[in-house]
C-alpha cells in the first residue's frame, strides 16, 4: 500500500471564513473582488504511485477525474463560478 499525506485545513474555520467574506463582499460592493479565485489542498507523497491515489481520495467527493500533468505532477479540479477548488500533488523537491 502506498503512503501518502494530505494537507488541509480546519473544515469549520474555512468554511467561516468562507461565509465572513461572502457577508462582507455583500455588505461592501465598493471592495473590488478577483477576476479568479483557488484553493487547494495538497497531497505529498513519495512515489508518483501515491501521489495520483491520494489525489483520487480528495478528488472522489468533488466528483471530478484526476489529471496526470506528467512527470509525476497531478491535479483535479472543480469551479463553482470563478471559484476553483484544487487538489494538487507536486513531487518531492528531490524529484522535481
Amino acid at each position: 500500500m502506498s503512503t501518502y499525506e494530505i494537507r488541509s485545513g480546519d473544515r469549520a474555520a474555512f468554511i467561516a471564513g468562507l461565509r465572513d467574506l461572502a457577508d462582507f463582499l455583500t455588505a461592501n460592493p465598493c471592495v473590488l473582488v478577483p477576476r479568479n479565485a483557488s484553493f487547494g489542498v495538497f497531497v505529498d507523497a513519495a512515489d508518483s504511485t501515491a501521489r495520483r491515489e491520494g489525489t483520487e481520495h480528495v478528488a472522489a467527493p468533488l466528483g471530478v477525474p484526476v489529471e496526470d500533468l506528467g512527470e509525476g505532477y497531478y491535479d483535479a479540479r472543480r469551479t463553482f463560478g470563478p471559484i476553483a477548488y484544487s487538489v494538487v500533488a507536486i513531487p518531492p523537491k528531490e524529484q522535481q
